[in-house]
């Protein structure tokens, strides 16, 4: 695989058949528990290789944590992975080994490995005009842990965060190699509207906000100033390539541009398939949500509508 796009992982082809898919991330705490920090991390870094059409083989620990100041006891340690070995095993796959350092501030994030068929495997890149856009999980995490932070959030509203950021995307990648897709990657850093950006080669899209499944509390929380510093410049620094109807508010684009963990699949999908494609999902109890499409008008530009 090439440079050509942003790509979610690399991919190497070892034979006619066979390629492996490598990926990392890591990053400090999104929530106070250490296990479902743990969970959430390792979640969030299998999911580059379901973005890629990759079945995950195995992981590598990557740890910081402040081991000789005494800040934290080792229990907090032993936590967190016990969270990430245990969303590995959901996934199905073994952590093998891993490395740690000393670090003021504790960091926990998964290498994976994963494999693919080299003629299989997928790119955020190759969306077609009258294709459909496709959402798995809702928005909002990033808004909602920045007011975690201040302890300002209700609970049944945290609840449904972390329920979000702690379910793999495992299922809706299977159910769309099977239907088949033209493009796909997971919304995490970038936001919504960053990630589907990337995948604009020559075509634009039009979203609309009504469609877009939002987390419970998170217009509330943004409208009152929860939001993270890096929403806020992923909103600034796409400008050029947003059209925005004068309807959608100044919150609602903040949502858009909401830098996620552990954030769901965006598929662009042919015509042809969006339907079997959404009944798969809702039969296996996936939630998911048809959002937009693909346009050919305004290449490289997003129009945001009602």
């Amino acid at each position: 695989m090439g440079t050509n796009a942003s790509d979610d992982a690399a991919v190497y082809r070892l034979s006619s058949e066979l390629a492996i898919i490598q990926t990392v991330d890591f990053f400090t705490p999104v929530v106070d528990d250490p296990y479902l920090f743990g969970a959430i991390a390792a979640a969030n870094s299998l999911s580059d290789v379901y973005a890629m059409g990759g079945t995950p083989t195995m992981a590598l620990n990557i740890v910081g944590f402040p081991a000789k100041d005494g800040q934290l006891p080792m229990s907090v340690l032993g936590d967190i992975l016990r969270g990430g070995a245990d969303k590995a095993a959901e996934a199905g796959i073994p952590i093998v080994g891993g490395h740690s350092i000393d670090d003021q501030e504790p960091k926990y994030g998964l290498s994976v490995t994963g494999t693919v068929h080299p003629d299989r495997y997928w790119t955020n890149i190759g969306a077609q005009p009258g294709d459909r856009l496709v959402l798995t999980k809702p928005i909002g995490v990033g808004i909602i842990t920045t007011a975690l932070r201040d302890d300002d959030v209700d609970p049944s509203i945290e609840q449904k965060a972390v329920e979000s950021m702690l379910t793999l995307n495992r299922l809706p990648a299977e159910i769309a190699s099977k239907v088949g897709i033209r493009a796909c990657t997971d919304v995490s850093g970038f936001g919504l509207l960053g990630h589907l950006f990337e995948m604009l080669q020559g075509v634009g899209a039009r979203l609309h906000f009504s469609t877009i499944p939002v987390l419970q509390g998170a217009s509330t929380l943004a409208s009152r100033g929860f939001v993270p510093g890096g929403s806020q410049r992923n909103l600034k620094s796409l400008k050029p390539y947003l059209k925005w109807d004068p309807q959608v508010s100044a919150v609602d684009r903040l949502i858009l541009a909401d830098a996620q963990t552990s954030g769901g699949l965006l598929f662009a999908v042919g015509p042809d398939k969006i339907q079997e494609l959404m009944s798969r999902l809702r039969e296996a109890g996936q939630g998911a949500a048809e959002i937009g499409e693909i346009i050919s008008q305004h290449p490289q530009t997003v129009s945001i509508m009602p």
